[in-house]
């Protein structure tokens, strides 16, 4: 009886070191969080302690982007490793309204995509998304149980995500009411006879990125003993600019500012500085809480957190992305393929195997994460746009695989292209209005903050960056998001 009872729990043993030998995989996302927004990037007002600990203790890159200028075909590319040209994703296609009863969400992610969290289901994962989804509502292909989700929370519509205060956030697919009234944060005030009671409409008792954090928490310690992957898209620091008021009383008498009162959209606040400052501080203070409860548990060396965000600053909602340097002085802002708005800070920490203190000056995408996890997970996969970049985590740098171009497309605002190979970043604009556009190239190395089009220097280029929009856009399945006439294209 003894031997037999020896020999389980030599099983048991060796199954739970197999299920650790699986480094858990902690993905937080910031919305709407600029280049130069954080400590570790250069920012000098806002205070970021945490994440700049978690760069000094990880690796932090300088030349990582996005995949879109925007929320949805942001998210949509980082879980399927697809980019713009090929994703099924490629803008914010709205469905339904604001109100809680016009729920409807975005345009959803179809039954045959596959996700990351379907990836790493495939080698044993317990899989979360906790935060912001925007790829479709329950009984939807999209819905995050069905693209490989064993638990979510959060908001699944991004509409109602501009709301921090929320009615109610979404637990696998129930509705949680957090007994808080509707917040009407598209109000407009009169500044004329606008009052602190005024202002005090668009506050709550619940905080909608609090409560994630708990359910975030929770689900860690209930999957301890087994590998897991935690998809944390905080929607932090986009607009409404709200936060709780002992976060804002932080920063309220440090700069000079004046009252928003919503002309510029989202919920009006007496101290839109102080407030965006503040939800990034806020923000940072989750991300710590986060790494504290995974060393607590002894995980801490078995754990790779990364952190990035979707698209860069927004231009509205009394954001004032110039006070804060928001971008670090690239050009654009979000929903543009400039630098600005699709540059991201990005930072990956995992003790003992990334190096702390490293900077990685590494072209990647957000895209290039499916692979990453594929290749963490030892799994091949085809279909994806991206390279991993776990030889770069690792400091094996020979081993790492590089890009021979990164590829852009976005059909809002006029409608995009932008490519980056090497040094050379070539960008074309407002091509619904004019299809046949002429190239704005740049110098990235010279010139990060592409004010120097040299294009009539650089015909090559122009042939180069033609012949790669040839190849790598393929027809949108969307009709309001194809505005690109490959036929029409000059070689």
């Amino acid at each position: 009886m003894n031997k037999i009872k020896a020999i389980i729990f030599c099983c048991l043993l060796s199954s739970s070191v197999l299920s650790q030998q699986k480094p858990n995989i902690i993905y937080i996302y910031a919305d709407d969080l600029g280049y130069g927004e954080l400590g570790s990037y250069g920012q000098m007002k806002i205070k970021t302690p945490n994440l700049d600990r978690m760069a000094k203790e990880g690796m932090r890159f300088t030349q990582h982007y996005s995949s879109s200028a925007v929320c949805a075909p942001a998210r949509c590319m980082l879980m399927t490793g697809k980019h713009a040209g090929s994703s099924y994703i490629r803008g914010n296609y709205e469905l339904g309204g604001f109100l809680d009863s016009e729920e409807k969400g975005q345009i959803p992610l179809k039954a045959e995509e596959f996700t990351v969290a379907e990836l790493v289901k495939q080698k044993g994962y317990t899989t979360a998304l906790v935060g912001k989804w925007g790829l479709g509502m329950n009984g939807t292909e999209g819905s995050p149980n069905a693209q490989g989700f064993d638990y979510y929370y959060g908001y699944l519509d991004q509409k109602q995500s501009h709301n921090y205060y929320p009615t109610h956030l979404w637990e696998n697919e129930k509705w949680d009411t957090l007994n808080q009234p509707y917040i009407n944060v598209h109000k407009i005030l009169d500044p004329k006879t606008a009052t602190d009671t005024d202002f005090d409409y668009f506050k709550g008792e619940v905080y909608a990125p609090e409560k994630m954090t708990e359910k975030a928490l929770k689900f860690i310690y209930n999957n301890k003993e087994n590998p897991f992957f935690l998809y944390l898209p905080y929607t932090i620091p986009h607009a409404s600019l709200q936060a709780p008021e002992e976060w804002i009383k932080q920063y309220i008498g440090l700069f000079e500012e004046k009252p928003y009162y919503g002309q510029n959209g989202y919920a009006s606040t007496k101290y839109p500085l102080s407030t965006y400052a503040a939800m990034i501080s806020y923000l940072d203070a989750q991300v710590g809480i986060i790494m504290a409860r995974i060393k607590e548990l002894g995980l801490d060396e078995n754990t790779i957190i990364m952190f990035s965000s979707d698209n860069g600053t927004t231009f509205n909602g009394g954001v004032d992305a110039a006070f804060f340097n928001s971008v670090d002085n690239l050009k654009g802002l979000k929903m543009d393929l400039y630098e600005g708005g699709i540059r991201e800070p990005f930072i990956a920490r995992w003790p003992g195997k990334i190096r702390a203190g490293s900077i990685s000056d590494l072209i990647s995408a957000q895209y290039d994460f499916f692979a990453t996890i594929a290749d963490l997970t030892n799994q091949k996969v085809k279909n994806t746009d991206g390279i991993s970049f776990l030889p770069e985590l690792l400091g094996n740098k020979s081993k790492q695989k590089k890009h021979d171009y990164l590829y852009f497309e976005y059909p809002e605002k006029g409608g995009q292209i932008a490519i980056r190979t090497g040094d050379w970043k070539g960008v074309k604009s407002n091509l619904k209005k004019n299809p046949n556009a002429l190239w704005e190239i740049y110098n990235l190395r010279s010139d990060r903050n592409e004010t120097v089009d040299v294009s009539n220097q650089n015909s090559k280029l122009v042939k180069r960056f033609e012949e790669i929009l040839k190849k790598e856009h393929q027809t949108s399945a969307v009709k309001n998001w194809e505005f690109i006439n490959t036929r029409n294209s000059k070689l």
